[in-house]
């Protein structure tokens, strides 16, 4: 009896260990963290600086900036906050960049909001001349001005493997392991556009990030034909983002951009699932990483489409 007793009470302890490492909760660690992997070197961040270095190169692409400009970016931000978004700093110092009200960066409000203190740190780096041919501490040090110019050089590497993956460079080498804590809930209450609420929030977060892009795949009152059975689009939970013509270096690049900024976001916007150029990522297997995406046919002239080289899909669990 005793015997069983301790099993039921092992069995207990073991079940309660695996929903902590699944959700992320009590004395274990947070099984949500993000990696990129290029040329060898794999930097990881958690959720919340994966986001912040997602968002600070998804404004360099829509800028479009050069990719070196990125890396200056990614490196200064991960000395100055380690891609946090500080409320807090030296003297007057806040933000992701530590920036400071007293010498014109913005208001206090104005410089602890991500896309203001990106864009604003951007605006300065392209006042910089040659500063694509500097090394990253005199670039980085020519815009900030800090007491430690010489502490940019060493993330340097880390923040080409980051600008590299996230501006689409190295396609499909940024993932996330994400915690599926939010339920499953597929509302039926459509925006006027054909979309359910949190459908509408991933295309207003792209568009919104990105720029005017050629969105499909919904329409008002919702779609019932042009996918494949059992499609999230039939369901109004799911966008598809162009580039077009297929082949296009610069598109393909952009659509790489775009995919690996909703992998980091996938948490934040609810993502349920991403494909582009033959590529797959889940949150159901999420830990798996970016894997082959397979269709049963493909018919001529079709190919395109449905192994989606044309398009990033995006869907949400609503």
């Amino acid at each position: 009896m005793r015997t069983l007793v301790g099993l039921v009470v092992a069995a207990v302890v073991f079940a309660g260990i695996g929903l902590s490492i699944f959700y992320g909760v009590g004395p274990l660690p947070d099984p949500a963290r993000c990696e990129a992997t290029v040329g060898g070197r794999t930097v990881e961040l958690d959720t919340e600086q994966a986001e912040n270095v997602a968002l600070i190169a998804a404004i360099g692409v829509e800028r479009d900036l050069p990719a070196r400009a990125v890396t200056i970016a990614i490196a200064t931000a991960r000395q100055e906050s380690k891609w946090r978004n500080l409320d807090y700093g030296d003297r007057d110092s806040l933000g992701m960049f530590q920036q400071r009200p007293s010498q014109g960066w913005g208001t206090e409000a104005q410089v602890q909001r991500p896309r203001y203190a990106i864009n604003a740190f951007y605006d300065a780096l392209e006042q910089v001349p040659g500063y694509t041919d500097l090394e990253i501490t005199v670039a980085a040090q020519e815009v900030q001005r800090s007491a430690f110019p010489d502490a940019y050089g060493q993330h340097e590497e880390d923040s080409r493997v980051l600008a590299s993956a996230l501006t689409g460079y190295s396609p499909a080498r940024f993932s996330c392991t994400v915690r599926r804590a939010f339920e499953e809930d597929l509302s039926d209450r459509l925006n006027p556009a054909g979309l359910t609420p949190a459908a509408a929030r991933v295309r207003r977060d792209v568009t919104r990030t990105f720029g005017e892009l050629p969105l499909g795949g919904f329409a008002p009152g919702g779609v019932s034909t042009g996918h494949i059975p059992g499609s999230a689009h039939y369901e109004g939970r799911a966008v598809d983002i162009f580039f077009r013509p297929v082949g296009d270096e610069a598109l393909n690049r952009e659509g790489w951009a775009v995919a690996q900024y909703l992998v980091a976001h996938a948490e934040r916007l609810k993502v349920e699932t991403v494909i582009f150029d033959e590529r797959i990522w889940t949150a159901a297997r999420s830990g798996s990483g970016w894997r082959d995406y397979e269709v049963s046919s493909l018919r001529p002239g079709d190919r395109d489409i449905l192994l989606h080289r044309d398009h990033v899909h995006v869907d949400v669990v609503d």
